[in-house]
């Protein structure tokens, strides 16, 4: 290994490192510079990898048109080292850059290309991912039980596979679309479901997640305490983690609660007494 193959490394080690935490500026910087690395060593294999990082970066920072170029080059690059695998998850990078973007056809066609690549290298991680991914696609786009379809393959694989977090997930997903169709017993069930397997996961976040469709569910339903006392948890963690919808459902908390004082407004004035 070369010193600049040895920097490269160690700057996507500590890009890497400032991602997981949040900090996407730090972590540009030090991609960007193992990227001027990579380009002087000629590095294909390394430039694969700081190229997907900076696309990782671009796309959760909004920055969809650089991500884009940036897996392009990935992608060019895979094709010369014949790395089907590395081909099927770039795609599906792709994919999602143009579902963030609402281009769902587009998004079903990069995910579909991926798909048949995953199948083909037996990367069921990913395609326990990419079944999520096109239940998305299918939900958006008014397919609901093609989504159905697709979460409960994702969710198959995701047991198989022993990843809990995913099975929650999954859940969850099935649950929101069920929640969309306004079939609300079995919303609930999913919901509590994911709840129940984040719970034990000591998973705040996706507990979380469970919780704040839950409270919908009841919120629909017109059930407005248990709304409440669910989203008044969600509030609590979205505090607790600086989240970004700590406003939005702190807004929502509050009218729920006044719905509830219009509702009871005996009950309220009692429990003001107490």
């Amino acid at each position: 290994m070369t010193l600049r193959n040895g920097l490269s490394e160690e700057l996507n080690r500590q890009g890497n490192e400032h991602f997981s935490r949040g900090y996407y500026t730090e972590a540009s910087v030090c991609y960007t510079k193992a990227l001027e690395c990579d380009r002087l060593t000629g590095d294909r294999r390394a430039l694969v990898a700081t190229l997907g990082n900076l696309g990782n970066i671009c796309a959760v920072s909004g920055h969809r048109d650089s991500a884009q170029v940036h897996y392009q080059e990935v992608l060019e690059l895979q094709k010369i080292l014949g790395d089907e695998k590395g081909i099927g998850t770039t795609l599906a990078n792709l994919g999602n850059l143009r579902a963030d973007a609402g281009e769902w056809t587009l998004a079903r066609a990069y995910y579909l290309e991926a798909l048949d690549l995953m199948v083909k290298t037996h990367d069921e991680e990913a395609q326990a991912v990419l079944f999520s991914d096109l239940g998305l696609v299918a939900r958006e786009t008014g397919q609901f039980d093609e989504a159905i379809q697709c979460y409960e393959r994702s969710l198959a694989l995701m047991q198989r596979l022993g990843n809990l977090g995913g099975v929650a997930d999954a859940w969850r997903m099935i649950g929101r679309t069920f929640l969309i169709r306004k079939r609300y017993d079995e919303a609930i069930a999913c919901c509590q479901t994911s709840q129940s397997i984040a719970e034990r996961l000591r998973d705040e976040l996706r507990t979380g997640g469970a919780r704040y469709l839950l409270a919908q569910c009841y919120e629909e339903m017109g059930r407005l305490q248990e709304a409440s006392d669910l989203l008044e948890l969600v509030v609590s963690m979205d505090r607790k983690y600086g989240l970004p919808k700590l406003e939005e459902n702190t807004q929502r908390l509050k009218r729920l609660r006044a719905r509830l004082v219009e509702q009871f407004p005996l009950q309220a004035r009692e429990g003001r007494s107490a």
